[in-house]
């Protein structure tokens, strides 16, 4: 049996985990002696995370798209299969969005809110009856500070990243007295392609990086930060800069300061 506050052999499930948060997320539970599981859609891409995670061998990938409920319910069958339990399911996959609200067209609004919402919740409650039965295990989510505070350019991801927190604190409440612990991470800026991926209001990849990203943490201190966090059963875990810990502490002390001051910042 592993120790408590150890994750040596423990199953850890990560979605979107081919590049960025993800990534970053696999290699330093793997480097903890974890068995990951890696999924996202591109083969490829998640075999070429395996091999750069420590003792590759001990980890699989699963492809599967996340809004896609039966490619969801195969994945799970498969990480039983291969691995009969599950002690951390982490959902990261997540898409960001850059275009002002006059801008976005409605199927843009959905497609966001399909993957930063509607599907984490499908695999959460596909999940569920696993960690029940084990009465035991954590499940995460990679919320977002955009989540907390809400800025231009960003309306539909906000709401998305704030709708799946509140989610997480409801099934947080439900299956407290089951063993089962639900843990939201709230990332400010971090150096990843997410600016690059974030759609505009046509629903098509900006494809080019922010600045508030290009100097924001690297992911390895995001992640070395996220992982001890959650291994002391921490339930709201906020990773980023000065300013955005301060946006945090303001919008819980004085909602009407904190947009006061988003209205002045330059957030694109």
């Amino acid at each position: 049996m592993a120790k408590q506050g150890s994750l040596n052999n423990k199953v850890v499930w990560i979605t979107g985990a081919s590049s960025g948060l993800g990534k970053a997320l696999a290699q330093e539970c793997a480097l903890q002696g974890a068995q990951v599981v890696l999924t996202a859609r591109r083969k490829d891409e998640l075999e070429n995370v395996r091999q750069s995670l420590a003792n590759p061998d001990q980890h699989v990938s699963v492809v599967a798209d996340i809004t896609d409920e039966t490619q969801v319910r195969h994945a799970y069958e498969q990480v039983l299969n291969q691995k009969g339990r599950i002690d951390w399911l982490i959902n990261n996959a997540g898409l960001s969005q850059r275009a002002l609200i006059a801008d976005t067209t409605m199927q843009t609004e959905r497609a966001i809110m399909e993957v930063d919402y509607f599907s984490q919740v499908f695999l959460t409650k596909t999940v569920l009856p696993t960690f029940l039965k084990q009465k035991s295990g954590r499940i995460a989510f990679v919320s977002s500070i955009a989540g907390l505070l809400g800025t231009q350019y960003r309306a539909s991801y906000s709401a998305a990243k704030a709708a799946i927190h509140m989610w997480a604190n409801s099934l947080r409440a439900e299956v407290a007295d089951e063993g089962v612990g639900v843990s939201v991470i709230f990332p400010g800026f971090v150096k990843t392609n997410v600016s690059f991926n974030a759609l505009n209001g046509e629903g098509k990849a900006q494809g080019h990086q922010d600045e508030a990203i290009e100097n924001g943490l690297q992911p390895e201190e995001f992640a070395k930060t996220v992982v001890k966090s959650l291994l002391a059963d921490e339930e709201y875990i906020v990773v980023g800069g000065r300013k955005e810990k301060l946006g945090v502490l303001v919008s819980r002390l004085s909602p009407s300061t904190l947009y006061k001051m988003i209205r002045k910042i330059k957030v694109k």
